[in-house]
């Protein structure tokens, strides 16, 4: 509203200076005088279109082709003054439209004063709106130029023409057609300039009352200009008259004069420059009225989503924008229409996302809504409301959207254009919709239960069904930090692992020197305590062609498990979506194990090191890369602890009992509005980290 504001000051200093450098205040006051309106109600656009058509067929390119060839131009004249004199419009205005053609022919034949003749036309129109004057007035011209072009189109062809040509002497504009050219160019012109003007100021009279007021910019600003834009609009119609008035008898010195041409091209500057800035007021209160209505569908949508519903249909029919009339704006699975209705009573699972939202995300979401959701009779469906910048929209950002519609097995928009401003405003600041994806629930009576249940598919997928804020605390409640949380169905053999209680070591990183070094150790020590170890590379977060790299040396070089791309992907996913989880649920580092071991694990894979976790059974350690590393190559220092209590207590006394002397801890997570806690404690030495702006642009 700032902005527009703005704008509505600009644009009064600007039309200041446009109309002030012509248009002084006596002659103002002058043209206000003639204007008395008595109330009456006159539906000018019927009118402005038959006039259009008048002008628009008859505004003239002189060449034989065009004098000879009117009949094809009156053909194409459409039947609105049919339906207009079935209504009894014309019937009612025909007097006054005569009267105003005979003036307008009376003062030009004499060659009276534009000026003087413009005041006469408007005290004449004196109790009609500003814009009925200058469509009445457009009206009487268009009868009185379609006469004449008529006569001259028809003259050689008809004789009852060619005889009225002869008396109003217009055959000669045969003769000098060509050098005729630049006059009827600026006539062009010139009409052109007056419907835009016209058509401008109608459209003002349109604006709906209900949100835009007439005394307040920037619709103010405009009734305050359109008295001069309807005078300099009839000034023009005066000027176009008298230009066609002096084609009759008109003699070689006419011809060969430019004066008459260089006066209509001077107005048609000048009606041209009002209507560009009228123009830009319309624009602004275009905005406002923008701005009005969403903001009312805005709290509409609130109100919708803060009262009890019968069912979901209201809030889906509003979120979609679709009518209770056309309610079929949804592609259902198939990627056929379907109506509002298929979702009517159901778990509704709304995926919001831009445009790029990842083949990872929607292939993940794809098991659980068609398979896992089948086999674990979970009953919801998704919707995916994607939220774009219409602005920007191109054949690029089309192919993008179909291309993503057509990977999706779940209901979609059919277009991102119906989603309403309103909408994507209440997604950014009730739902928290940044640019990663969010998965907000609403139950069969349309009630939001959880503002973003991404996490809680991430991490448990149906089982975490119907995805409320609720379910996720119990869900919480029963977990604890342990191997199988961490990795839950990404290693196909963990159970077997810990049936047979092995040690299970999970590292990362991306310096394969120290990969090596690690993992020819750590088995090393393994195979002289004579226990069960697995290991596997579980990469690095957001550097899936480094890792793909890494992967591949690993599994050539045989020195552990190594995950593929998607379960890599999904590993740091999943780790993101807990700590998020645990933000939601209002739970602090320094209280929540989970919490505090999570974000130990995303800083580990934020430094340019290595790092290593080890699990049995409920025994865990971790450290990071040289750390980890010198304490496996140290191994005979707490050998004989190794033998007494186990591996994991071993190292993990013999890690205590090291001093960092330098260490930096970097904690990095996509940005989401509303996820991140603002105090974060550093896993190593407990003391509150400084928070930084890192702006990326690629995954690599």
């Amino acid at each position: 509203m700032a902005t527009q504001s703005s704008h509505s000051q600009q644009l009064m200093r600007s039309e200041r200076r446009m109309f002030s450098a012509s248009d002084d205040s006596a002659m103002m006051k002058q043209i206000q005088s003639t204007h008395s309106p008595d109330g009456r109600f006159l539906d000018v656009k019927p009118i402005l279109q038959v006039i259009d058509n008048v002008l628009r067929h008859l505004t003239p390119t002189i060449d034989h082709h065009a004098l000879n060839g009117g009949q094809g131009h009156m053909d194409a004249i459409d039947d609105s003054s049919a339906t207009m004199d079935s209504n009894g419009m014309l019937e009612a205005l025909a007097f006054l439209v005569h009267k105003i053609s005979c003036e307008i022919s009376c003062k030009c034949s004499g060659g009276g004063d534009a000026h003087a003749t413009t005041m006469v036309l408007l005290n004449t129109l004196s109790s009609y709106s500003w814009d009925a004057k200058v469509v009445l007035t457009l009206a009487a011209f268009a009868v009185n130029f379609g006469e004449c072009w008529l006569v001259l189109q028809l003259c050689t062809t008809n004789s009852l023409a060619k005889s009225v040509a002869l008396l109003k002497q217009l055959p000669d504009i045969l003769e000098y057609s060509h050098t005729l050219k630049p006059h009827f160019d600026a006539l062009h012109k010139l009409i052109k300039a007056m419907m835009e003007v016209t058509k401008c100021i109608v459209e003002f009279t349109e604006l709906p009352s209900q949100y835009i007021s007439s005394d307040v910019p920037p619709l103010s600003i405009a009734v305050a200009h359109i008295p001069t834009a309807a005078y300099w609009t009839i000034r023009s119609v005066v000027a176009c008259a008298a230009q066609i008035t002096s084609l009759v008898g008109m003699r070689y010195e006419f011809v060969t004069s430019t004066s008459e041409a260089w006066e209509l091209s001077s107005l048609a500057h000048k009606v041209c420059s009002i209507h560009e800035h009228l123009q830009k007021i319309l624009h602004l209160c275009h905005q406002h009225i923008d701005e009005k209505k969403q903001t009312e569908a805005y709290e509409g949508l609130k109100h919708s989503f803060g009262t009890p519903q019968l069912d979901n249909s209201k809030i889906l029919l509003k979120i979609f924008s679709l009518s209770k009339e056309d309610p079929h704006s949804l592609l259902g699975p198939d990627k056929t229409k379907v109506h509002i209705e298929v979702l009517r009573r159901k778990h509704v699972l709304l995926l919001i996302s831009d445009l790029d939202i990842t083949h990872e995300e929607i292939q993940v979401l794809e098991s659980l809504y068609k398979y896992d959701r089948v086999a674990s009779e979970v009953n919801y469906e998704i919707v995916w409301l994607p939220i774009v910048d219409r602005s920007a929209w191109n054949d690029s950002y089309q192919q993008k959207f179909l291309s993503l519609q057509s990977m999706m097995p779940w209901y979609t928009v059919n277009h991102p254009s119906i989603i309403e401003p309103a909408v994507v405003k209440y997604t950014r600041e009730v739902w928290n919709f940044v640019k990663k994806p969010i998965v907000v629930t609403l139950d069969p009576l349309g009630k939001m239960t959880c503002p973003n249940a991404l996490n809680m598919l991430w991490i448990w997928g149906n089982t975490a069904f119907p995805f409320t804020t609720d379910r996720e605390a119990s869900l919480w409640k029963a977990e604890a930090w342990t191997v199988e949380l961490l990795v839950d169905g990404l290693e196909p053999n963990l159970s077997n692992w810990v049936r047979q209680e092995k040690v299970i070591c999970l590292y990362g990183g991306e310096e394969m020197e120290w990969i090596e070094s690690f993992t020819s150790a750590t088995k090393n020590v393994a195979q002289f305590l004579g226990i069960g170890l697995e290991m596997v590379y579980v990469g690095k977060n957001n550097a899936k062609e480094r890792v793909k790299k890494i992967t591949g040396l690993i599994n050539e070089r045989q020195l552990s498990h190594a995950w593929q791309d998607a379960n890599v992907w999904f590993f740091w996913k999943r780790l993101e979506s807990m700590l998020f989880s645990k933000t939601q649920q209002g739970k602090t580092n320094e209280i929540d194990v989970i919490k505090q071991e999570v974000m130990t694990l995303l800083g580990y894979d934020g430094s340019e090191q290595g790092w290593a976790v080890f699990f049995s059974g409920t025994n865990m350690v971790r450290a990071k890369g040289d750390k980890v590393l010198n304490a496996i190559q140290s191994f005979e220092q707490w050998e004989d602890m190794a033998r007494v209590s186990g591996f994991i207590s071993a190292i993990r006394g013999h890690l205590e009992g090291i001093a960092d002397e330098h260490h930096c801890t970097r904690l990095i997570l996509p940005g989401i509005s509303g996820g991140i806690a603002e105090t974060v404690v550093c896993a190593e030495c407990g003391r509150t980290m400084e928070m930084y702006f890192m702006y990326r642009c690629c995954d690599e």
